[in-house]
């Protein structure tokens, strides 16, 4: 896919029966990571990379290969080795048929009848591979799209519950991940304030998400790498230290996530200075906890060139990519596009996309209120 293409518009319906949607990158600007300890979170999509899917009737069900990520076909034995060595096993095949697995499983427990006809589903996507930029769950978004329109079953599955079919999805294959991603997806751009309480999680299974106003935001730039291989390959204890009663992990994950309270109000209120600071806490305390070694050499660069010019500076996820906020202007921008070329690195503007939720979409958003 061409990164510069326009992208099929969302839900947009090529001929009878035929579903196209696409699921945007995201960016965690606050809090990340305590949506998985029942923390709160800032996050939003980009217009810059997507995923697209496909859905189109057909006589027997098929989940069409990728040409390019789901290869079967090599040049030889080596190109095999090196595809693989390199990009892993994983395509978007599994992806789709997980979520397409769980989608009716969830209907099946809930009471929700499904026809019988069969379909093909194909993708795409030209989110950049391990770069935190969410471009596996991009994929499984775009097609549970397609599958609530083929079935007709939008207005029957509410929003809030959405993002929690797609992470069953994930969990399916063994991904370890938060809710936060996916529901900056389903919500279809915009801002979105996620509250994550253990209250909230206990109660209704999902959290609490308000949609803000994406042009409360600044103007914002991603950092990345073209080939990400040094991502942090050591794996993190974290997780365990915060479930063994660590009170370091605790105290620090519930300031990362105070991170994101503070963060909302700094925007409403437009406070870019307060921003930067929060910026640079969450990056700070993500470090503190999980260590260099863990984060990896090159996504800690990353953040280095853009505070050597005075900007703030974090991960999107959990590396691969950082976004970074420059409070002087144009000035302090030409400054960072010219250290990231010194350090090899790719930075571009951040393209906002406003929420492009249907109405139906809305009527289940206003129908679901604790």
């Amino acid at each position: 896919m061409d990164p510069n293409a326009k992208p099929a518009e969302s839900g947009k319906v090529q001929e009878k029966g035929v579903f196209e949607h696409r699921s945007f990158a995201r960016i965690g600007f606050l809090g990340n990571p305590s949506d998985v300890y029942f923390g709160r979170t800032i996050s939003f999509t980009i217009g810059n990379f997507w995923a697209w899917a496909k859905l189109e009737p057909s006589d027997h069900l098929l989940i069409k290969p990728h040409p390019f990520h789901d290869l079967v076909q090599f040049h030889s034995l080596d190109n095999l080795v090196y595809r693989l060595e390199n990009d892993g096993y994983y395509g978007g095949v599994r992806l789709i048929m997980a979520i397409c697995k769980v989608f009716r499983n969830y209907c099946k427990d809930n009471g929700i009848q499904l026809h019988d006809r069969n379909f093909t589903l194909s993708y795409d996507t030209n989110i950049p591979r391990q770069t935190g930029l969410s471009g596996s769950s991009a994929i499984v978004s775009a097609a549970l799209s397609c599958l609530l329109d083929f079935y007709n079953v939008r207005q029957l599955i509410r929003i809030e519950v959405r993002p929690n079919i797609i992470l069953n999805a994930e969990k399916e294959l063994g991904i370890i991940a938060g809710l936060q991603d996916r529901v900056a997806q389903v919500y279809g751009g915009g801002l979105v304030y996620m509250d994550f309480s253990k209250e909230h999680m206990d109660k209704l299974g999902y959290g609490i998400y308000t949609i803000m106003d994406i042009n409360l935001l600044p103007p914002l730039h991603l950092i990345y790498a073209e080939n990400p291989s040094d991502s942090g390959k050591v794996h993190s204890t974290v997780r365990k230290r915060w479930l063994d009663g660590d009170e370091f992990i605790i105290s620090s994950m519930a300031e990362v996530a105070k991170l994101a309270e503070e963060g909302r109000t700094a925007l409403l209120k437009k406070d870019y200075s307060k921003l930067k600071e929060l910026m640079n806490r969450n990056f700070d305390l993500r470090r503190s906890m999980f260590g260099d070694e863990c984060l990896g050499a090159m996504n800690i660069e990353m953040v280095e060139v853009a505070r050597k010019i005075g900007a703030a500076a974090k991960f999107t996820g959990s590396g691969g990519a950082v976004v970074a906020f420059c409070p002087d202007g144009p000035s302090q921008v030409k400054l960072l596009e010219e250290e990231c070329l010194k350090s090899g690195f790719i930075v571009v503007p951040v393209q906002l996309v406003p929420t492009r939720l249907s109405s139906s979409d809305l009527k289940t958003l206003s129908d679901s209120k604790p």
